[in-house]
């Protein structure tokens, strides 16, 4: 009997080491044909920009072709369903913002878990969130607008790019703690929302900051302050929202996922890769310009600030009052 549970565990201990043996020659020959990067926006973004520049980068470094694809998509849905739909070996990755992965599934009907079938690798940046005024209002900070929205209720509006994404939860979670009380008026895009804003149909909108910051200095907008955690490096003179309301951080960053079940020698060789890029001082300086936040975090720091992000998101959508489909 003894001879028997000797010869059964050292079959499973060669086949483990065969597995593990298998994953190190797969990371080691990968890649070793064309990557395709889904990314669930249209060219010409944030998202885009930082999706291109990775995947030039991948590029030059491997010596493979890494080939952006874009399918836009309400949440992101196709490029999410077809990452988790395709072979977990490295040759599929998602390259989207944390909000495709952490609020669809909160918000909208979808065939795949992206929670548990996509795996974060790293962040590139985080396009940093601006709240802008048009400039006819007598405010010149955001604790006077808000004494302001609150002695008015019901008077202001806010614009939205498009619903249940960031410019329209970050208000309404914003709204909700700082006690105040504006209407929504819906758009189909952010160019559609900054151009209500600059004619000044509008009054308020929470938009990126690489599209916002080109307003800085205008007579028809007023920059008030970031989503981010701290001060952007575009703007410094910009204070954070924390800054008036405490602990108030919202935005979502742009990065890579894989299939669940990737090898991970695999995924941690595509996570070195864009670390070692983003370290790049003119690729930082390129980004900062742009009012994003650099990213290239390890494997600890993106699972800890993806379930902050979460809690987030899960916050924003209670305070919508959103019901899921």
């Amino acid at each position: 009997m003894k001879n028997v549970r000797r010869s059964v565990l050292k079959v499973l201990a060669c086949g483990l080491v065969s597995l593990l043996g298998a994953g190190v020659a797969a990371a080691d020959e990968w890649p070793s044909r064309q990557v395709s990067i889904l990314v669930p926006t249209a060219a010409g973004g944030n998202t885009d920009l930082m999706a291109r520049l990775a995947a030039e980068y991948l590029q030059n470094k491997f010596g493979k072709p890494f080939v952006v694809i874009n399918k836009p998509s309400a949440g992101g849905v196709l490029t999410t369903e077809q990452t988790v739909n395709s072979p977990a070996d490295g040759y599929t990755l998602l390259f989207a913002p944390s909000a495709v992965v952490l609020l669809t599934p909160l918000v909208q009907l979808i065939s795949v878990d992206p929670l548990k079938q996509l795996t974060p690798v790293t962040n590139v940046g985080t396009g940093s969130q601006v709240i802008a005024v048009k400039g006819s209002l007598p405010v010149s900070n955001l604790t006077e607008f808000l004494a302001y929205a609150r002695a008015n209720p019901g008077k202001l509006n806010y614009v939205v790019a498009g619903v249940n994404n960031i410019s329209h939860l970050g208000p309404l979670l914003l709204f909700k703690r700082a006690n105040v009380d504006l209407v929504m008026v819906p758009q189909r895009g952010e160019p559609q929302a900054v151009g209500d804003l600059i004619g000044g149909d509008v009054d308020f909108y929470f938009g990126n900051a690489s599209v916002l910051l080109q307003q800085a200095g205008s007579d028809k907008v007023k920059l008030l302050a970031v989503g981010t955690s701290e001060r952007i490096a575009a703007a410094p003179q910009l204070p954070t929202i924390s800054e008036t309301i405490p602990g108030f951080v919202f935005g979502s960053w742009n990065g890579f996922f894989v299939a669940t079940g990737t090898p991970e020698p695999i995924t941690a060789r595509l996570r070195q890769a864009v670390i070692e890029m983003v370290a790049q001082s003119e690729l930082q300086k390129r980004l900062r310009d742009l009012g994003i936040v650099p990213g290239g975090q390890t494997e600890a720091q993106v699972k800890a600030v993806f379930e902050k992000d979460r809690d987030g998101f899960a916050a924003a959508v209670a305070a919508a009052e959103i019901k899921k489909p």
